[in-house]
Formats: C-alpha cells, sequence, structure tokens
C-alpha cells in the first residue's frame, strides 16, 4: 500500500466515525496507523494489553486503548518523491478567542510563585487554553502539515467518536521499553531557535531542567539497574530550544507490570511539578479549566517491532483538540521561585504560535 492509499483509508474510516490513530515517530520516514474494527470505547485495565493507549493528565480519569487484536495496522513509508501534504493547497482563515485571558493566566503564576514561597512546593507546571475558530478545516490536512513542520517530533492524530479529535507534535518521550531496556528524557526549559543551538540558559531554566532531572533519577533508581544520565545539552524542537537530560537503564523485573514504571514517573515534573502530588493537586483546584489529554501520555504499547516487543509512550505536549468550528490548543510552562509572570504569559504565546502555523 501506498501512502496515498492509507489516507483513504483513514479518511474512510474518519467519515464512518471508526476510532483510529495515525502517527510518525522521530525521523522515521513511515506513518503508522491503527484502524479499529468497530466504534466501541476500550477502556485499559492492564498495561499487559497490546494496542495503542491515550491517557489524561488526572489519572484518576479513564484511560483509552485503541486494542491491536480489535484493529488493522499498517506501516508505510514516506519517500522523498511521495509528499506528505497530499492535494493540500487551501489556505485556511482563522480568529482567535482567549478561553483563559492574560489576566487569569497572571494571576495564576502570581498564586504559583506564593505558593512556592510559602513552601508548598518548589515547582509547578501551570498550562491554559487557547481556542482558534476557522474555515476549511480537515484534520488530516493538518496533521500532514505537523508532519512537514515537525520532524524531531512524534507526530499523531488520533479520533474516537466518544472522545473527539486530538493532533500534536510532542518533543518529549514519557519512556521506551525494548524486551527489558528502558530510556527517558528530562526536558524543561523553553527559548525560540535563531539560527543556532548555541546559547544561553538563565539560571531559572537551568534549576528547573535540573530539578526534573533529579526527581526522575531518583524515582527510578528503585526499580532500574544500571541508570545513567547523559550530560545535559540544548535539543530543537521546531522552532523552540529545550533542555535535555538522556536516561536510560535495565528494569529490575522485565516482567513486572509496565504500570509500575508509569505510576512513578507520570506526570513528570516537566507537566506536573514538585513534589509531584503537592503539585498536581495545586493545578486541580486552581487552573481555570480542565487539561482532559493534554500533559497526559500516549503511544504504542507492547508492539512486535522485528521481532522485539516495544512499547513507546510519549507526553502529550503541542497538542491541540478539535472540533466542527475550532481548534483548541493547550500551552503551559514551569514556575519556579525566579519566575516571572509576565515573561511566563509570553512564553506560551510562543508555544501556541508553533501550533497556529499549521492551521493557515
Amino acid at each position: 500500500m501506498d501512502i496515498s492509499a492509507l489516507y483513504l483509508k483513514i479518511q474512510s474510516h474518519l467519515d464512518d466515525q471508526l476510532p483510529f490513530v495515525v502517527y510518525k515517530k522521530s525521523e522515521e520516514e513511515k506513518l503508522n496507523c491503527f484502524l479499529q474494527n468497530d466504534n466501541l470505547l476500550y477502556e485499559l485495565d492492564s498495561y499487559n494489553t497490546s494496542g495503542f493507549v491515550f491517557a489524561p493528565f488526572d489519572n484518576r480519569e479513564r484511560t483509552i486503548l485503541i486494542p491491536k487484536e480489535k484493529s488493522k495496522f499498517y506501516s508505510v513509508s514516506i519517500t522523498s518523491n511521495n509528499e506528505t501534504e497530499h492535494g493540500i493547497h487551501d489556505r485556511l482563515s482563522y480568529s482567535v478567542s482567549n478561553s483563559v485571558s492574560k489576566e487569569n493566566y497572571l494571576q495564576l503564576v502570581s498564586n504559583s510563585i506564593q505558593a512556592i514561597e510559602d513552601d508548598f512546593f518548589k515547582k509547578v507546571v501551570v498550562s491554559r487554553k487557547e481556542k482558534v475558530s476557522f474555515s476549511n478545516k480537515n484534520p488530516l490536512k493538518i496533521f500532514q502539515r505537523l508532519i512537514k513542520s515537525y520532524s524531531s517530533a512524534f507526530v499523531y492524530l488520533w479520533y474516537h467518536p466518544a472522545i473527539g479529535i486530538w493532533l500534536g507534535a510532542t518533543p518529549e518521550t514519557l519512556m521506551t521499553i525494548r524486551e527489558d531496556e528502558f530510556s527517558t528524557m528530562a526536558l524543561a526549559g523553553t527559548q525560540p531557535y535563531v539560527d543556532s543551538l548555541e546559547v544561553k540558559w538563565g539560571a531559572k531554566e537551568i534549576e528547573e531542567q535540573s530539578m526534573v532531572t533529579d526527581f526522575v533519577l531518583n524515582e527510578l533508581s528503585p526499580k532500574v539497574d544500571r541508570i545513567e544520565r547523559s550530560k545535559t545539552y540544548t535539543y530543537r524542537a521546531g522552532s523552540l530550544l529545550h533542555l535535555k537530560t538522556d536516561i536510560k537503564g535495565v528494569l529490575k523485573n522485565k516482567e513486572s507490570d509496565i504500570n509500575d514504571v508509569i505510576s512513578v514517573i507520570h506526570p513528570t515534573p516537566a507537566v506536573c511539578g514538585l513534589p509531584k502530588e503537592r503539585a498536581k493537586s495545586f493545578i486541580l483546584e486552581n487552573e481555570y479549566y480542565e487539561r482532559k489529554y493534554y500533559t497526559g501520555f500516549l503511544g504504542e504499547l507492547l508492539i512486535n517491532h522485528n521481532g522485539s516487543t516495544e512499547s513507546n509512550l510519549f507526553v502529550n505536549l503541542r497538542c491541540m483538540e478539535m472540533d466542527d468550528d475550532s481548534a483548541i490548543l493547550y500551552v503551559g510552562g514551569g514556575i519556579t521561585k525566579d519566575s516571572i509572570p509576565e515573561m511566563e504569559w509570553e512564553e506560551t504565546v510562543r508555544k501556541t504560535e508553533t501550533m497556529k502555523k499549521v492551521l493557515y
């Protein structure tokens, strides 16, 4: 099957209101796709099940699975002569309305800083959403634009008639497990990319990234042997730069439930804060909206690749939720004692711009 035929199958599935996910991994020149055979909603009850998982920020809410046994799976190569943006010549017109106002977000950041000063937590990640109304929308076309714009990200389009349509281009891996080999990352700090990776980072970003790295290492040590970390380096994701540290090791018990590891690292400090439970409680009580699947995770669960079983899970960042006439963009930033509310607002604006450009 070529890529044009796959897109036709996906469009037909969408027209028939049947669940599916299509995605492209970082730097891979192929699309993968699960097309579910029915329109039932399968909730994940065990991480020993094979399929594609879609999990919310709040683990008290339901985690959705597109089961492999209930789906057809396709993997199609993208070649240099096979442009992914098939038939896209239209331009979308759109208008923006802030669902969380600047005033409210500045107040949320100020309250976060005050809570840090009161020693309630060391760091918290607060967020907002922005609704973009537009015309001539087709989620497959937007997915194709995401692929073209974010070659170094995990790019996806996910749909279930009971949940809706989500798209994203996330730079952050939650975890990868190949047999008993485990890897993850610590990602924090943001600044615009301007022609070079040779940039200076401020004390706030360096401290934030160090906190994330220390948390991941400390929490995983009881479950992972031979744990190693790379040096921290500047990492480009589209038009933005981040500080990144790679972490890897070997699971002490390869037969153990993946849930043991997920419960340790989700939500990560990069999307929640430290200490995790206090930061999460603050987010759920103080943010002006419900995150749903933003800052949750998604990806392949126990899929056989070339004879080995893999789980490849990603943090759901740089994402949007779509309805009939609009896209809801989700953005946030890490708050520490050195944060400045106006600058935090500006960072979220930069992040929304990276997503808006695929809408027109």
